[in-house]
């Protein structure tokens, strides 16, 4: 199956293929997408022993996660424009034999600085596959049937979320956190050799140079930017180092949008920003994942530290959230197929927010069937939000722009998250240092200290969230409707 251009007068690609190629598409798909997300949270699983491991503390271990996720965000727009220009197919399988080594050497690693060199070697892997994916989807997929079909690959990052902690356990507890990267090996082979299989090459028809100049300035504009932004909350936002790593990535961000923007074949394409359904959906997409990351980073910490639940318990009670996206992401990529998906998707955020200020009202006497239903609710509207709002986005690129819209909506995915963990994690802090001071003065015993403390700590963190999901309803809103006869 092969198809190295589309020229004008050829039919698209998605009316070349029968259904049952489309499945076969999808299916390899969902490989590549599910490796991700499960790569994520089988690691974080396995983060204690690591540490024990390599007899290092907390904070050399988080690197572990951080520098997977840096390199991840830095390089996606680079990724997407790679596979707009020499095919979306081969950057994709390429992404899998990286992925498959990165995570090799990861599990041979001799100390932790090995390790933390290594993730990012296999993050250059994970993030070919998660900027190609949904390229890959809408390449072949009729406009009529894309919520679905995004809806469907939105399922395998379900599935990965849910299975990742009880997968991660067991392996580290049966065979030692190696086996947690050891795992990615045999999948990304079959990955590879199905995607060669079955997904068709396609490629932009006119031969451009890649764009290696504005690729180096925006990896370091948004290295620069994204790690103070993750490190702040440890040394503070007056750190001389932090102020200048920030303002030295907004002016290279600048540098690169004005180099963009004078060049013949950039790597972005700024004209896809006029268009107000991208811009807007893609902000949307980003404040989504702020708000979610409220919940992953802070929710953890109130189910073991407050009410004393084991991790093991305290993962059960966390995959409420995942579930209900597993059921309800294909549904609303499905609705928004027949109706303006900006509805669907602003819906979606608002019951975000419902369930944000759900959470807001826990304390050390809330049920567990409260807790489930809250992050059911979460669920909820994170699914009925994220298909229909992927669907919008793509449909308004050209199909030799769709790997650098791919792309920007991982990017906006990534930095949704840093920015999540930065301010949750910045307005949690602050106020259970206040509360915490202000509460030893009235006399309370240490117990009642902790408890009205962290209470109060994580309602002022889920109404901020609450705040940015209302903002996101306003912007999904405005976006304006598709227009799509691709």
């Amino acid at each position: 199956m092969n198809e190295k251009s589309k020229g004008k007068g050829q039919m698209p690609l998605h009316q070349q293929l029968s259904k049952g190629q489309r499945r076969w598409i999808l299916f390899a798909v969902a490989v590549g997408t599910f490796m991700g997300p499960l790569d994520g949270s089988v690691v974080n699983i396995a983060l204690p022993s690591i540490s024990a491991f390599y007899q290092v503390p907390l904070s050399s271990v988080e690197w572990v996660v951080m520098s997977y996720l840096l390199i991840i965000s830095s390089l996606l727009l680079t990724y997407g424009r790679m596979g707009d220009l020499y095919g979306h197919k081969r950057i994709y399988i390429v992404g899998f034999i990286v992925f498959a080594v990165g995570s090799l050497i990861c599990g041979l690693s001799p100390n932790i600085g090995a390790l933390i060199t290594f993730r990012a070697v296999q993050a250059i892997g994970a993030g070919m596959m998660m900027a190609m994916g949904p390229a890959i989807v809408t390449d072949i997929t009729p406009p009529k049937e894309r919520g679905k079909s995004l809806g469907i690959i939105a399922i395998s990052v379900s599935i990965a979320l849910t299975a990742g902690p009880a997968l991660g356990g067991f392996l580290t507890h049966a065979f030692g956190w190696q086996s947690v990267f050891f795992i990615n090996i045999p999948i990304a082979i079959i990955g590879a050799l199905l995607a060669y299989k079955v997904i068709p090459s396609l490629r932009d028809h006119e031969a451009q140079p890649f764009d290696v100049m504005g690729s180096l300035l925006l990896f370091l504009a948004l290295l620069c930017i994204l790690f103070p932004l993750s490190y702040s909350e440890k040394v503070g936002w007056n750190n001389p180092y932090i102020i200048g790593l920030l303002i030295l990535g907004i002016v290279l961000m600048v540098v690169f949008l004005f180099y963009e923007s004078r060049i013949k074949h950039p790597m972005l394409d700024l004209s896809l920003f006029k268009n107000r359904l991208y811009s807007m959906g893609n902000l949307s997409a980003m404040i989504s994942y702020m708000a979610m990351y409220s919940v992953i980073l802070i929710m953890p910490f109130y189910l073991q530290d407050l009410l004393g639940m084991s991790p093991t318990k305290a993962g059960m009670m966390l995959m409420p959230m995942p579930l209900v996206m597993l059921f309800v992401a294909p549904a609303a990529g499905s609705i928004s197929d027949r109706v303006d998906t900006r509805y669907v998707s602003s819906l979606g955020m608002a019951v975000y927010a419902l369930g944000l200020w759900m959470l807001s009202t826990l304390d050390v006497n809330s049920t567990n069937s409260i807790i489930m239903l809250s992050l059911g609710v979460i669920g909820l509207g994170s699914g009925m939000f994220q298909t229909p709002n992927n669907s919008a986005v793509l449909g308004t690129a050209p199909y030799n722009r769709r790997g650098i819209a791919s792309s920007m909506l991982a990017i906006m995915r990534n930095i949704g998250m840093v920015l999540g963990v930065a301010i949750s994690g910045a307005v949690f802090s602050s106020r259970l240092n206040y509360l915490s001071e202000t509460l030893k003065d009235q006399g309370l015993t240490a117990t009642a200290v902790k408890s009205q403390a962290f209470t109060g700590a994580l309602h002022a963190t889920f109404i901020v969230g609450m705040a940015l999901a209302l903002i996101g309803v306003f912007t999904s809103l405005i976006r304006g409707p598709l227009n799509d006869k691709a």
